[in-house]
Parts: C-alpha cells; structure tokens; sequence
C-alpha cells in the first residue's frame, strides 16, 4: 500500500509541474494571430453572458448527483447478490464500464488535445509540424506502465526479503521430537507453500488494483477540471445547454467505471468515499471556477491551448492504457471469461456497447 500511495503522490506532483511550468513554455506563443482564432468562435447569436451563467448554475448540481450516483453504484453492489464479484453480472458491468473508459480516451479527451494543440491559435513552428497530442500520449502511456512496473518490482522484492528470513529452532529441543516436526513440516510443506503462494498472489493483486484505482481517478480528475473549466468560462448559451445533458451521461457512466475499479482494490471505508469525493466535485469545481476566471481566461490564447491540450494529452494516454491494459485485457484474459465462452462474448458485446455510447456522446461534449 505504501508503494501504490507513493506512485499516486509521484503522478500528482508531475502532473502539477506540468500545470505550472507549461504557461513560461508557452510565452514565445503569444505572438500567433489572434484575429483568426476569434473567427473560430461560431455563431454570435449563441453568446449571451446572463443566460449561459443561469445554465450553468443549473448544470453544477446535475453533474455532482449524476457524478455521485455514477461511482457509488458500483460500491452498494456488494449488497446485491447478483452483482457480487464472483458472478457473471459483475464481469459483464466491469466490461461495460471499461469500454466507457476507452471511449472517453480515445474519442473525447484525445481529440480535445488536438484540437487544441494545433489551433491557428499556436504559431506554425513548432505546433504545426510536430504532432505533440500523439507524442504527449505516448509518453503519457509509457510513463504509467513505468510507475506501475516499478511499483510491482519493489514489492516483489520486499516480499523475497521475507521469504528469506529463517525461524531458528529452540536449543535444547529434544531430539525425537525435532525429527517428527520436521517429518511433520514436510508432509505439510506442499500444502503450506500452496497457501503461501495464493496468499502472495491475492496480494499481489491486490496492490495491483489499488495502483489502478488511484491512477485511473487522476486521469480522470484532470480531465472533469479540464472540461469543467472550459464549460465555466464559456459565454456561449448553445454550447452550455448541450452540454448539461452530455456531461450528466458522461461523468454518470465514467463514474461507473472507476467505481468499479475502486471496489476492486478493495481500500478501506474512509478511502473509498474520499475518491469518490474527488470524483464527484472535480466538474462542478472546473465549473465554478471557470465561472471565477471568466473575465480573464481566454480559451483561444496560447497559453490555455498549450497547458489544457498537454494536460488533456496526459490524461487520454492514462486512460487509454488504463483500460486496454490494466482492464479490459485483465478481465479477458483471466480464468472466469477464458473458461466461459458466453460469458466471453457478452463481455466483448458488453465493451462494444459501453464504447459506442460514450462515443456518441463524443456529438454533444
């Protein structure tokens, strides 16, 4: 656990660095032109300040019940026996909600990180002639695997460390009695080390989805900021409206996802709710204080193009790896759908289903 929560505060601080030291990067930007990004705007008729505040009033408490109902359904369903970890509901709900999780990868942040970072905002050298969205989400997915590899290794090792440790025996034991324990530890070794073995695998696993779960709510986080941010600044009523319905589904079944993964790791009642309080107030919190900024943020300037598509870059490879790897792969290649050939195939129908709903909200936001 020590090392999962090292891991999570090692992604949080890079990711904060980033924020930061993004905006001194994008200084030499300032000189794109300005008036072709304002063409970009869309309709005019659209831009009314009071009644997209009104808007957005009303979409914060949507999104945080839609954003709460979402990762905590996952958590109530130890209490359903029909969803419980052991029957073939809950692998299907963990496919769907992972193919929600791709979807919002690939089909809503990893363009988002396009559009921005080649804006006709952004001068044409280097912005134009580099693509910095795939290239950040590489490194972004790279990255993740790195973390999550070093995290496995150094837990691995302190537990040879102690497979390594040796209990003496008592001095002056008597020595008929010594023979018949060590007669007795052989004829129960292959038992006790069975047990060793799947207590170290349980383990194992266990870190392992904690590790998940904590890198899957910050990927996520970054981007409900992200997209919450961009919703408070907007002036534009059209573009909040549609958005209202879209987010509301959007942060509902993502929130599926990673609740699914946080019931898995298994953390204590106190964690549990924390992330999902973090989850759940992440877009009303990006809303709210889009809404404080307004006045100075400009979307269309170099400096927000650069810092929201590097981070939205960072956040698509996190989760697409995420849900390729550490979920869908993990679940299709484990023993319960390998020996099921029709759990096998609801759980690719229920993947395809998951990311062909998120992708269709991909219309709206």
């Amino acid at each position: 656990m020590a090392y999962s929560k090292a891991c999570y505060k090692l992604t949080t601080i890079t990711i904060l660095l980033l924020s930061f030291t993004l905006p001194s990067l994008a200084g030499n930007a300032e000189n794109a032109d300005v008036s072709e990004c304002k063409a970009e705007s869309g309709d005019l008729s659209c831009h009314n300040n009071k009644e997209a505040q009104k808007l957005k009033i009303i979409a914060i408490p949507s999104i945080l019940v839609a954003s709460m109902i979402g990762v905590s359904l996952p958590l109530f369903s130890r209490s359903i026996p029909a969803l419980g970890p052991d029957r073939e509901m809950s692998v299907i709900v963990k496919t769907l909600a992972s193919g929600v999780i791709l979807a919002t990868g690939f089909m809503h942040v990893l363009p988002d990180s396009f559009d921005d970072l080649t804006s006709k905002c952004l001068p044409e050298d280097p912005w134009q002639k580099f693509p910095f969205a795939t290239f950040i989400t590489m490194i972004s997915a790279l990255l993740v695997l790195m973390i999550e590899s070093f995290a496995m290794c150094a837990y691995a090792r302190r537990t040879s460390k102690r497979e390594g440790e040796v209990v003496p025996l008592e001095n002056g034991s008597n020595s008929v009695d010594t023979q018949n324990d060590i007669q007795t530890l052989e004829n129960g070794s292959s038992y006790v080390e069975k047990q060793e073995k799947v207590n170290e695998d349980k383990t194992s696993e266990l870190l392992r989805n904690k590790v998940i779960a904590q890198i899957l709510e910050l990927g996520i986080v970054v981007h409900s900021v992200v997209i919450g941010l961009a919703m408070g600044a907007s002036d534009n009523k059209c573009t909040v409206q549609s958005l209202i319905a879209a987010l509301c589904f959007h942060q509902l079944f993502e929130g599926m996802g990673l609740g699914g993964s946080i019931l898995q790791a298994q953390f204590k009642s106190k964690t549990n709710w924390t992330m999902v309080f973090f989850f759940s107030v992440t877009t009303p919190f990006g809303i709210v204080l889009g809404m404080a900024i307004q006045k100075i943020y400009d979307e269309t300037s170099p400096t927000a193009l650069i810092v929201v598509g590097v981070l939205n870059a960072c956040s698509a490879g996190l989760l697409i790896y995420m849900a390729l790897v550490n979920l869908l792969a993990h679940e299709f290649f484990g023993p319960k759908i390998q020996g099921n050939i029709k759990l096998h195939v609801l759980g690719y129908v229920a993947t395809f289903t998951g990311a062909a709903g998120m992708s269709l909200m991909a219309k709206w936001a």
